[in-house]
């Protein structure tokens, strides 16, 4: 009996609507963030309905649920629904409380640096480059189509929820396996995406050209560097301020206004 009784599966609660409740609840993340716990209020209310239904008997274990729930946490809100998901099936299945813990506080940060790297740093800045080019040239398919990948972007926190649901446990191990590969090649792409932007969207073009002969005079932009490396000052502007952000730790907000003094200076010299 006592066999038995160890064996016993708990039986399940939730239902697929359920999950699909809790993937539309996870855009609750952000609310009551605070900068002591960040985003445990709304990580916490979105699972509330799946956990009052799995803890419908068991005050403590709701209260020792929400008590774990409430905890730091900082993590990515369109994979977030995903280790929600996971949590409420680890919950449903009256695992441990330690591996429960456990296992949000190791999963929510590398969640959110893949999250950044897919979606922050690599496939909207593409969508950005690509439909802003659009719209300046005047086709209403650029915002059509920015808004329509955000969308989509948007909806797949649903289906995350129900994956992260149904693999349970299993998704640990494929998170370990393939977190590596996923965030190496986003920031492979999303390092060649900026690359490309930095020659589409920052442009630098000295005006002083150079006296040959009493007909002819030598562009030092066209006929000199463009010849040689083109692009070559965007690209050396962009690394010095890549190099003062990070090295000298300059504030951005500095480094823009530098930015536009040297831009209005070296233009009323006639340089730029």
């Amino acid at each position: 009996m006592m066999e038995s009784e160890k064996n016993t599966v708990p039986e399940k609660v939730l239902t697929r609507k359920d999950i699909t409740r809790l993937g539309w609840r996870s855009m609750l993340l952000q609310a009551g963030f605070n900068y002591e716990r960040m985003q445990s209020v709304g990580f916490l209310q979105a699972q509330m309905e799946c956990l009052q239904k799995i803890y419908k008997d068991d005050k403590q274990g709701l209260s020792a649920a929400m008590t774990d729930n409430l905890e730091f946490i900082n993590t990515h809100p369109n994979l977030v629904g995903f280790l929600m998901g996971l949590l409420v099936s680890l919950e449903e299945a009256k695992e441990d409380r330690s591996t429960i813990k456990g296992l949000k506080v190791a999963l929510f940060g590398p969640i959110a640096g893949i999250g950044d790297a897919i979606f922050w740093f690599t496939l909207l800045p593409i969508v950005v480059g690509i439909t802003s080019s659009m719209a300046m040239s005047g086709s209403i398919l650029g915002p059509i189509l920015f808004f329509a990948v955000y969308l989509t972007i948007f909806l797949l926190r649903i289906p995350l929820t129900h994956a992260g649901y149904n693999l349970g446990l299993k998704a640990v191990g494929m998170l370990r396996e393939y977190a590596g590969i996923i965030s190496k090649a986003a920031s492979v792409l999303g390092i060649t995406v900026i690359g490309g932007l930095i020659a589409s969207y920052v442009h630098i073009t000295l005006l002083p050209e150079i006296a040959v002969n009493a007909e002819k005079t030598v562009s030092i932009q066209t006929d000199f560097l463009d010849k040689i490396f083109p692009n070559l000052l965007p690209f050396a502007y962009t690394l010095l301020m890549f190099y003062l952000l990070k090295k000298k730790q300059m504030s951005p907000v500095l480094l823009i206004g530098i930015t536009f003094g040297l831009a209005i200076a070296l233009s009323f010299l006639g340089i730029l």
